[in-house]
């Protein structure tokens, strides 16, 4: 069965351990979550057979009405503790700092790690740090205000890191070891500095302009749910787009049309199904606007019947994990194709310098 740890409380590591020790998965829930998203969650969770040999579940790329939930065993993380430990340098006695919110799986991933003997953890950064798993944002976080003298590496997912970000850590004496993954592959690919090359134990192939991995890592499936793992035989994909560049991985997007928010991945459908419940909206649109430094911001065009008077906010954010909330808000008629799909391409066009709803 899987059990819902909240992830605010004291002692969550050793919470962790007696779950695992009775057999039970884990799966952390976010404190941000409002009280109908944690109770919609442990509805799922426990209301669904899970597969034996689970160990961790973790949510990925939804809202909380449909949100998705990741299964994996215990090995397909224990596979990649060694590489990982052997990479950062890293051993029992280090202290990692963890400053993503331990319901984000990068976060699981190390407390997982700890509890198998890895670096030991600490949520948040202190001064007695030696090591960091993060954002490209929580790097940045980090070094502007100061890393910890002690601070000498940092494993860094969730999206790219520029070159001015590793640039900077290492002149503050912080080697970064940046990767791709994601919650359903885990590890796919590191860049040590030099580009994007398969991760220890990890092949990849880009087939139509996918990338397919194939490891150990690779989670099992999902919680009652379909989502963008596809599988050919011991092969996996999750849609991100990709092409071979002097062999180096060069990443071209998500198929799907996935907005990188701050290193989150936001799948518009999910948080559109989201949106159409909220009382009074007839339909919407959510999209992605580029912005530096955090990938692109959530926004929503919302068409809202003749009338109704809604707070967006307030309604998105019962709704919706903080990641998934919009940051900009249109109201008005959504441009259509001949076939009656929304035309998403005008619509990005038509509100980049439109007034937002504050």
């Amino acid at each position: 069965m899987i059990v819902v740890v909240d992830g605010a409380a004291r002692g969550l590591s050793e919470r962790i351990r007696d779950v695992r020790a009775a057999g039970d998965a884990v799966l952390i829930a976010d404190p941000r979550w409002s009280d109908s998203q944690r109770a919609g969650i442990a509805r799922r969770a426990s209301g669904t057979a899970v597969p034996a040999g689970t160990a961790w579940a973790t949510l990925t790329s939804g809202s909380s009405g449909a949100a998705r939930i990741v299964l994996r065993t215990a090995e397909s993380w224990e596979a990649s503790f060694d590489t990982v430990a052997d990479l950062l340098d890293v051993g029992p006695d280090d202290i990692l700092a963890l400053p993503s919110p331990p319901a984000a799986s990068l976060t699981l991933f190390s407390l997982a790690h700890a509890a198998a003997g890895g670096p030991r953890v600490r949520l948040g950064v202190d001064a007695a740090a030696t090591c960091l798993h993060g954002t490209p944002e929580n790097l940045r976080a980090v070094l502007d205000r100061g890393a910890p003298d002690a601070m000498r590496v940092a494993l860094v997912g969730g999206s790219a890191v520029d070159p001015a970000l590793r640039a900077r850590a290492e002149a503050a004496g912080i080697r970064v070891i940046a990767y791709y993954g994601a919650a359903e592959l885990s590890f796919v690919a590191v860049d040590l500095g030099d580009g994007l090359r398969a991760f220890p134990g990890a092949e990849l192939d880009v087939r139509g302009g996918e990338v397919w991995v194939r490891s150990a890592f690779v989670a099992s499936g999902y919680l009652g749910s379909d989502g963008p793992l596809r599988r050919a035989g011991r092969w996996a994909t999750v849609g991100d787009r990709a092409e071979w560049d002097d062999g180096r991985l060069r990443l071209r997007g998500r198929r799907d049309g996935a907005i990188l928010s701050a290193s989150a991945t936001v799948v518009p459908e999910d948080v559109e199904v989201s949106l159409r419940e909220i009382p009074g909206v007839r339909d919407a649109v959510v999209f992605g606007m580029p912005r530096p430094g955090v990938g692109a911001l959530v926004a929503a065009l919302v068409e809202i019947d003749a009338g109704a008077a809604i707070d967006l906010r307030a309604e998105a954010g019962e709704r919706l994990a903080p990641s998934h909330r919009p940051r900009r808000w249109f109201v008005g008629e959504i441009p259509r194709t001949p076939s009656g799909k929304p035309a998403r391409a005008e619509i990005a066009r038509q509100v980049e310098d439109a007034p937002w709803c504050p």
